[in-house]
């Protein structure tokens, strides 16, 4: 079989199969983290906290990035998103003040110091958020600390998350794959087991349609999943031509090349700020008495208002992403001093204004694909889909896990194809975000 074959392939290389068996030891450690709980605390009394994160969207979407740890009062219980975060801040900063620019466009040097700020930030986000847990946890569990045992327990989240950052990126380096996004992605699917389990019991304990709509919530989940890996995949190829250049005996340039514009450049942030801004109604209404106030018509996350503005935000932040993380006239800049043209457009400004109008077309109908995958948990949950099943239907759950798995077999194939071994597929290759 190709399968067996592929998997021979894969273990005859040494510096792959040493690659992924450090991938594999890695996530082994940061799952066990996962489980120990903080010092101090009795397992046996996070029910209380288990109910509140599961009652809030907030909570759940921490719970699910940190793999059930944060419901766990676990020493992993931040998890990766406080570096996210910080990543996330520093990306922004270099977009709007000149310093971090300047950083950006010095290299290797550059992107170090930029890495140095970006811990500097986790470790100060990590405090923060760990002394809010605590105070959180005592509220919850009641349970009582004294200011030392307070300072000691954010100190130990503090390392944890620091960590778990310490394992991303050691897995960048020495295994496959991009060791943050491979994180995520091990705490997301770490609970899928559990999801489609309480599903298949709840389908068959219940007159609800029974085996045979548990079938038809699987093909809809592969549905989705294809839906989502073309999203991820899609590009749009512009043509580049390269200027002939004799420098000595040699030529170089002449070549035709393509610049690949994603048809969703932003990936999963949309997503994730239209969530951020869709919590504060939700914070509001929790505190307010009335409960037919405009911020109450937001609870219901599986209500028409919310999932109305929720994807327009979507639409709108993707086209804000996208402004900001692809700019036409820098790209217009590189190909002029490359000696490269668009055929049929001139260099500069117009090459500018042509890939301008190129990313404006095709944004519209990926920003609306990226929140119906946004909103199609909802719909799970309408159709009597379990909570935790609906949450693999679409959202950051499924992107992130459909573009880390796509950049992981990516690299896993140019391994193979460095070796000259066939690739995963038969025929063609696999393109990941990387490519």
């Amino acid at each position: 079989m190709k399968l067996i074959q592929t998997l021979k392939n894969i273990w005859k290389i040494e510096d792959l199969r040493k690659r992924l068996t450090i991938t594999f030891l890695f996530i082994l450690i940061y799952r066990f983290g996962c489980q120990v709980v903080l010092p101090g605390i009795n397992p046996n009394e996070l029910q209380k906290l288990a109910d509140f994160t599961n009652k809030t969207g907030l909570m759940q979407l921490l719970d699910m990035f940190s793999g059930g740890a944060f419901s766990q009062a676990s020493i992993f219980a931040l998890g990766i998103m406080p570096y996210i975060t910080a990543s996330i801040v520093i990306q922004l900063l270099g977009m709007v003040l000149p310093s971090f620019q300047k950083m950006q466009r010095e290299g290797e040097s550059g992107r170090m110091k930029l890495n140095q700020y970006t811990r500097y930030l986790t470790v100060v986000i990590l405090i923060v958020q760990g002394l809010a847990y605590i105070l959180n946890l005592q509220y919850q569990v009641g349970v009582s600390f004294n200011a030392w045992q307070l300072a000691f327990l954010t100190i130990v989240l503090s390392a944890g998350g620091m960590f778990i950052m310490w394992l991303g990126e050691k897995i960048t380096d020495k295994g496959i794959g991009n060791g943050i996004s491979l994180i995520i992605f091990v705490g997301i699917i770490a609970r899928f087991p559990g999801a489609i389990s309480q599903e298949f019991t709840g389908r068959l304990t219940s007159a609800q349609g029974g085996l045979v709509m548990f079938l038809v919530e699987i093909v809809v989940l592969f549905a989705v999943t294809a839906g989502a890996v073309m999203l991820t995949q899609g590009t749009r190829k512009v043509p580049v031509q390269y200027a002939k250049r004799i420098v000595g005996n040699k030529q170089y340039g002449g070549a035709r090349q393509y610049i690949p514009l994603k048809v969703n450049a932003a990936n999963v942030m949309p997503i994730i700020f239209a969530q951020a801004l869709m919590f504060i109604p939700l914070t509001f209404a929790q505190f307010s008495q009335d409960g037919s106030g405009f911020a109450s018509a937001f609870v219901d996350m599986n209500g028409f208002w919310y999932n109305l503005v929720y994807f327009l935000l979507i639409v709108a932040f993707t086209y804000f992403y996208t402004a900001i993380t692809v700019r036409p006239t820098q790209m217009a800049e590189e190909m002029k001093k490359n000696s490269g043209f668009i055929p049929g457009i001139k260099p500069g400004k117009k090459t500018a204004e042509y890939l301008d109008s190129i990313m404006s077309r095709i944004t519209l109908p990926g920003s609306i694909f990226l929140g119906i995958v946004a909103i199609m948990p909802a719909f799970a949950r309408l159709l009597g889909v379990n909570q935790h099943f609906a949450q693999f239907f679409g959202g950051t759950s499924l992107l992130i896990s459909v573009g880390v798995v796509l950049d992981t077999l990516q690299q896993i194939e140019t391994h193979l194809r460095m070796h000259h071994y066939d690739g995963l597929m038969k025929s063609g290759k696999i393109k990941g975000r990387a490519s």
